[in-house]
């Protein structure tokens, strides 16, 4: 599958804030407001996924619950005063296990580095257990557990990974 990464566009909004409530839970997928204060805020950035168009998939002439084309994923991320923070990142199921994640996650890092940042963090709901093998993955570190982060009481882990030596902060 073939996805391009772009600059969000204000238009792009309502899909992003769409694909957010798909992606998450009542209580830890964010209000309009929230997701817009996030998108807006200074020294934040937000990268939009496109999946390109498949020839086998337009010409199938079924409907799919996932798009053949259009915005399938996004990444917030925010940087200042040398630490980056990922705000969200989002990538419909049906668009998973397919490198997005990844492709959006390294795509920020890269751009935090020129901010420039030195460490990322972000934050996770504990029991998560795909997102935490994501991360994992991608060398972040549990920093710690922050009590009732989400509007429904669940606690989130902080987690941190460095941008320039490729290894874990201690």
């Amino acid at each position: 599958m073939e996805f391009a990464l772009r600059d969000f566009q204000d238009t792009d909004f309502e899909i992003l804030w769409s694909i957010d409530q798909r992606c998450f839970a009542p209580g830890i997928a964010y209000s309009r407001p929230e997701l817009a204060a996030y998108i807006r805020r200074r020294g934040s950035f937000t990268l939009v996924a496109e999946k390109a168009p498949s020839p086998t998939a337009m010409s199938s002439g079924q409907a799919d619950v996932e798009p053949t084309s259009g915005i399938v994923g996004f990444i917030v991320a925010a940087g200042s005063r040398g630490i980056g923070h990922i705000i969200s990142i989002d990538v419909l199921p049906g668009s998973r296990r397919f490198g997005l994640g990844s492709k959006l996650l390294l795509a920020a890092e890269q751009r935090l580095r020129a901010v420039p940042c030195h460490t990322v963090v972000l934050e996770t709901a504990v029991d998560n257990v795909s997102a935490l093998a994501f991360y994992k993955r991608h060398l972040y570190h549990i920093v710690r557990t922050i009590p009732r982060y989400y509007s429904n009481g669940t606690n989130a882990f902080l987690l941190q990974k460095s941008l320039f030596s490729g290894t874990r902060d201690q």
